[in-house]
């Protein structure tokens, strides 16, 4: 088997091809969007070892179509490979070390995600961005209301703006035109997510999974759509457990010795999921506070704190998802409290 390293450009990317004794056979800087051309040109099994960046997938992709091995190298593991070594990295270095890696070793690859999971997540990567574009210009908008010591109580962006309008208008100096062009942002902004969130919820009712994901309080559409496009196959988790510490939701430790620590959560894995749980479980705790899973965290929450709670119980909803996923059958409150009630009581 021949192995071929690519460190991966925007414009154009550097390859090593070695044989399986290590020897180097090829080097050359080949344009990104020609990397199919270079391995359709393969005619030996090959490995092809690749970081993970924004082309990563779409490269693992082709090398899988034609029938090569591929494996997405985490770019937390690339420093242990030598990629970087002694404080010089080039793109030659780098991928005569990744290359050299493959050779010495069956390297380990991230979860390649099915073109359908990177659909999804992309369509709420294009709301998310919105939506905290939208934030931007509202906290600047305030921002400059303060200077006027002008204090709205608005709950939502459409009334934000109404209000805003009215305060300043009904004053001397009237409303300036940058503040007018940051007011029709907001609103140009509004009706763009507005339009996002109803595709979500489209695409989340035509999804089996998000759809059944959906039937659990708190969980709507984005929430839904996150967990389907983030965990994208649920097999690869043997356990629940599992399935929280990749969502960086289990606590930490950092023992040594006879000194023993545990520390906050671990905060791995995707951050945006771990941040849309966490939403999901404060809705959750407000529109269902007589829910069995609810009461269980407003009792953890008496003996430490509510975001304490919040964490807990977005753990535990990630493990209901979970095992909602695999039964197809809708939410049920009782799907995790054998294993935890005993916990609580200690």
């Amino acid at each position: 088997m021949e192995h071929l390293a690519i460190d991966l450009g925007k414009r154009e990317s550097q390859i090593c091809l070695r044989d399986d004794r290590g020897e180097i056979l090829k080097e050359s800087r080949v344009d990104t969007c020609e990397i199919g051309e270079v391995l359709r040109r393969q005619s030996k099994p090959t490995r092809v070892v690749v970081e993970t960046c924004a082309e990563a997938f779409s490269v693992a992709d082709e090398v899988l179509e034609m029938g090569h091995e591929v494996r997405v190298v985490p770019a937390t593991l690339a420093k242990a490979l030598g990629v970087g070594e002694r404080g010089i990295k080039t793109d030659r270095r780098d991928a005569r070390a990744l290359s050299k890696a493959s050779v010495q070793m069956d390297l380990g690859s991230v979860h390649i995600p099915s073109q359908r999971a990177r659909d999804l997540k992309a369509a709420c990567g294009h709301r998310d961005v919105m939506v905290r574009t939208r934030t931007l210009l509202i906290n600047n908008a305030r921002g400059y209301l303060r200077t006027r010591r002008i204090r709205l109580n608005a709950t939502t962006a459409k009334s934000f703006v109404n209000r805003t309008r009215k305060e300043l208008q009904g004053r001397p100096e009237g409303l300036p035109l940058a503040l007018d062009r940051v007011l029709r942002s907001i609103e140009s902004l509004s009706e763009l997510i507005a339009e996002a969130d109803k595709e979500l919820g489209m695409l989340a009712k035509a999804d089996p999974v998000c759809s059944n994901l959906m039937s659990m309080p708190g969980v709507g559409p984005v929430t839904a759509i996150s967990m389907r496009a983030g965990i994208d196959d649920p097999h690869r988790f043997p356990n629940g457990h599992r399935m929280q510490s990749y969502l960086g939701l289990t606590p930490g430790e950092r023992s040594s010795s006879d000194t023993k620590r545990i520390t906050g959560i671990t905060k791995a894995g995707p951050s945006h999921l771990r941040w849309v749980l966490i939403q999901a479980a404060w809705s959750f705790w407000r529109s269902q506070p007589k829910d069995p899973n609810v009461l269980w965290a407003k009792a953890l929450a008496a003996k430490r704190c509510n975001a304490v709670a919040i964490v807990a119980l977005a753990r535990r909803m990630s493990s209901i998802l979970r095992a909602m996923w695999f039964s197809r059958e809708p939410y049920r409150f009782d799907y995790a409290m054998r294993r935890e009630q005993p916990a609580l009581n200690r």
